[in-house]
């Protein structure tokens, strides 16, 4: 049973060691799943092509799609977790309520993979904006120069993100390939969780009611 009477430090502490390994889960399943699907191209194919292709003709690749949606769906559950904690801890609610929809979004990824179509999309975009956006607000509770990095990692991944809905063939980053536009969203998010999850480690945040 956990007890929920410890000190605020306790729970960043914990926080940061979920998010922290949620961070190298995340980058080290995806880098698994892409050697073990044959064919596979970082900038042709979509992130989520691991887990199973967009339909009509969808293709599941095996062991990649297993292994991929199970990274999806327990980097999901330890950023859930990681939340509450640090919701418990006396945390900004703008850091943890989009860090929460963040591990919702990313659970979803795993449980509706690529080839579920629609359902799959919507929690993906879901995941993109709350994970850019949780990296900028995290800035309110970090000191210098993390609290720089993280407002700039979160700019890039959110920026990536809109230039793909709202540009289309027009997108800058669109000479990368889909696979390699998607990646300019995805990877600065878990480069932030890698970071934020140290920083936490270490006791840095400041109290929640400071500005």
């Amino acid at each position: 049973m956990i007890e929920w009477d410890k000190d605020p430090i306790w729970y960043r502490n914990v926080a940061g060691a979920l998010l922290f390994l949620a961070g190298l889960v995340a980058l080290m399943g995806i880098i698994t799943a892409e050697t073990l699907y044959p064919g596979y191209h970082t900038g042709e194919n979509m992130i989520s092509d691991l887990g199973g292709s967009e339909p009509p003709n969808s293709v599941i690749m095996q062991p990649a799609a297993t292994i991929f949606n199970a990274t999806m769906m327990a980097v999901g559950a330890l950023f859930i977790i990681g939340a509450l904690l640090l919701h418990r801890s006396g945390m900004r609610r703008s850091v943890t309520v989009p860090m929460l929809l963040f591990g919702v979004g990313t659970l979803g990824v795993g449980i509706f993979p690529g080839n579920t179509g629609t359902i799959h999309a919507l929690f993906a975009l879901l995941t993109f904006f709350a994970g850019s956006l949780t990296a900028i607000l995290s800035s309110r509770v970090l000191t210098p120069p993390f609290k720089y990095a993280s407002i700039v990692l979160g700019a890039i991944g959110l920026s990536a993100l809109l230039m793909a809905i709202f540009l289309g063939d027009s997108n800058p980053l669109s000479s990368l390939g889909d696979g390699g536009a998607e990646r300019w969203v995805a990877y600065p998010i878990i480069l932030w969780a890698v970071g934020f999850g140290g920083y936490m480690m270490g006791n840095g945040a400041k109290p929640a009611d400071q500005p």
